[in-house]
């Protein structure tokens, strides 16, 4: 993951240019480009700004792009196809490693919780983490977050994962959940909605949350180069404002009433699945009250990646952090 997202920003950085300008749509709103690392129920609080209206008042108009992974998420950022990037803040300090001087910047923290789940063959109230060990488990990239805080619990736990257990990582995310079903692996580490769909299929059950055993890790945040911020406060201001909202929407509300609100954002998805879904994430405080990534959670960051091998040397913290739209917005 590491080597992928600092190859296509190089060549990228060479090749176009780093800045698009901003556009009025129909309705004279400012047209931003989010371009997100997936399209999941996670991210609850983003699509109640989409669909309350929260970006709207605050004169921004969103065109939310699904960039299936990190690394293409920073790839549109660099090339100019996004505005604004969600992905794991672990993909800025990958990109700044490599010496650019016009790097991504986190501005907004969403999730405070890893979103993955352990999903076992059988039922296992008694499960321990002990319990992998001799296993094979399908997991995630090298160098994602999934990956590296599956790997941080494992070592949590005095687990190895390179010599107390297999863990597979070459199957595309996304069809992990049917090659679990599929007969791989005894165990697998899965997204909504694809744990809960193993579970209704009778393939699989929920015995471990990682969000829950890793604690509060800053998984999800977003960030957009250097430049584009210098040029357009006045967006990634009304941007924070409206995720800001969200935010405060959820915490005040029930899964019932955000899963009513986000439904039209998953379509294909089951009302009870999605409420289900909701209330498990709900439940696990997944999100955060505010939107500030702090010093302590960044540096908990680093630690993860340090333990993961992925981390080249310790970066600070105001180099990619800016807090200033945080903790102004409303």
């Amino acid at each position: 993951m590491l080597k992928k997202i600092c190859a296509l920003f190089s060549v990228l950085a060479m090749t176009v240019g780093l800045l698009a300008g901003c556009q009025k749509s129909d309705g004279g709103l400012t047209k931003v480009n989010l371009t997100e690392v997936a399209h999941s129920i996670f991210y609850a609080p983003m699509y109640v700004a989409i669909e309350k209206g929260y970006f709207a008042d605050e004169g921004i108009d969103i065109n939310l792009v699904n960039g299936n992974g990190a690394d293409k998420v920073m790839t549109a950022l660099v090339a100019g196809e996004a505005d604004i990037g969600f992905m794991g803040p672990e993909a800025t300090i990958y990109v700044y490693q490599e010496g650019s001087e016009n790097y991504a910047v986190n501005f907004a923290q969403l999730t405070q919780r890893a979103g993955n789940f352990l999903v076992g063959r059988e039922q296992d109230a008694d499960f321990k983490w002990d319990d992998l060990k001799g296993k094979t488990v399908i997991g995630g990239r090298a160098g994602g977050m999934p990956q590296m805080i599956f790997e941080y619990i494992l070592a949590m736990n005095n687990i190895d994962p390179a010599t107390d257990l297999d863990i597979i990582q070459n199957i595309d995310f996304g069809v992990t959940a049917e090659a679990f079903s599929s007969g791989t692996g005894e165990y697998t580490v899965e997204f909504e909605p694809f744990a809960t769909s193993l579970e209704q299929s009778g393939n699989g059950y929920v015995i471990a949350s990682l969000g829950v055993d890793s604690g509060y890790v800053p998984y999800t945040c977003f960030s957009a180069l250097g430049s584009y911020m210098e040029k357009n406060p006045e967006i990634i201001q009304g941007f924070t404002n409206a995720i800001q909202k969200g935010l405060n929407y959820v915490a005040g509300h029930t899964p019932e009433e955000i899963a009513k609100v986000i439904q039209p954002q998953f379509k294909e998805t089951d009302f009870e699945a999605l409420k289900t879904i909701v209330q498990r994430y709900y439940e696990q405080d997944t999100w955060k009250t505010d939107t500030i990534l702090t010093e302590d959670a960044f540096n908990l960051l680093q630690d993860i990646l340090d333990n993961a091998g992925q981390l080249k040397q310790p970066v600070d913290y105001a180099t990619l952090v800016n807090t200033t739209f945080a903790e102004k917005a409303k």
